[in-house]
Order: C-alpha cells, then structure tokens, then sequence
C-alpha cells in the first residue's frame, strides 16, 4: 500500500470518528450541552471504574471524589486527534488558574494492549503536569468506555504493520460527586472550554 493509500484511510477513520463524536455528543446532552437529555433529565453519563494510574496505582472513581474531573479517551499511538485534544485540555486548566487546582485532568486509554503504565508515563509528561493516565485489562477500560457512553474499535489492515484504534472524541466535565456536568467536542478553544467549567463550578 502506498504512503497516499495509508493516509486515506488514516483520514476516513479520523472523520468516522468524529461524526461518532458529534453524533455521541447530541445523544449524550441534547442541544444545550450542559448535562441535560433533550427530554429534561441528567445525561447518563459517567460510573463505577477500576483502573490503573501511569504510576501503577489502583484506583476507582470513588479516588476521585471532591474533584471536578475533566476525562479524554484516547491512545497514546494516535497520530494527531489525541495529542491535540490534550494540549487544549492543558491549555484550558492554564486558562482557568488557581480554579485549576479544583479539576483533576484523566486519559483513559482505550488501547489497553500497547498502553501499559509505563507507556501512559512517558506519554502523559508531554502534557499537564497534573495528566493522569488510566489503563487496565480490556475488559475494565470497556467497562469504563461503556459508562461514558465512548466508542471505540480496533482497526487493521493487513497491509499495514501495526493497527490503528478508531473511536469518538469527546472532553467530559465532570462535578465532584461524580456527576456528569458537560461535555467538549472536537477542537474547542482552550478559552472557551476554561469560561465553561468556571461557569460550571460556580
């Protein structure tokens, strides 16, 4: 396969990912964004996990309590939607100062075979010093991906020598008692992603 053939594809599966996400993202919140179904009630968003840290650590959400949570599922061999996603995550937590300390920043990986803690470790250093990465067997990141309604799939080609993971690309905001505040999508501005949370904390 040809360098244009094996950027195609990397292409088509970066766009299904993010019609998913926009597509998640109007099912998750309705239209106002703001954790509320179009029928009025909380969006069901967010659930009991068991991961393990980048440190080696195992926690569950109750670890997490008391924090607002900002979370990104993604993988640390994505090309550029990942990265990119968590660069505006920082970028956002800058903006928002001393409120900062209030969001505890998470990846949660969904290519658990290649994203060990150690993995997590090299790759989270990149960004936030307060990034946190989350990794565990598959079946408890498909449990994780399950309750933050995240899509998410292995994709391969056999002319390729490794495989890439297709999946939605959605930030989670979540509040302190573990529910589900508000949700980012793809490319927001840093800025605006700070003024919300504020607006969300308050």
């Amino acid at each position: 396969m040809s360098r244009n053939q094996k950027l195609v594809i990397t292409a088509l599966a970066l766009l299904t990912a993010l019609l998913i996400g926009l597509s998640l993202a109007v099912f998750l919140t309705g239209r106002d964004g703001a954790g509320q179904t179009a029928s009025g009630g909380k969006a069901l968003v967010g659930g009991p996990f068991e991961l393990v840290t980048h440190e080696g650590k195992t926690v569950t959400e109750k670890d997490f309590r008391g924090d607002y949570l900002l979370i990104y599922f993604g993988f640390t061999y994505c090309p550029d939607v990942c990265p990119t996603e968590l660069q505006i995550m920082s970028t956002a937590l800058e903006e928002l100062g001393a409120e900062a300390e209030k969001v505890q920043p998470l990846l949660i990986t969904i290519d658990p075979e290649r994203d060990t803690p150690e993995a997590l470790a090299q790759y989270v250093g990149h960004f936030h010093p307060r990034l946190i990465g989350l990794t565990g067997t598959p079946e408890r990141i498909a449990a994780a991906a399950r309750a933050y309604r995240v899509y998410y799939a292995k994709v391969e080609d056999e002319s390729l020598s490794d495989y890439t993971m297709d999946h939605s690309s959605i930030i989670y905001f979540m509040g302190p008692d573990g529910d589900f505040l508000g949700h980012f999508g793809p490319g927001t501005a840093p800025e605006k992603m700070a003024e919300r949370m504020k607006e969300l904390m308050e």
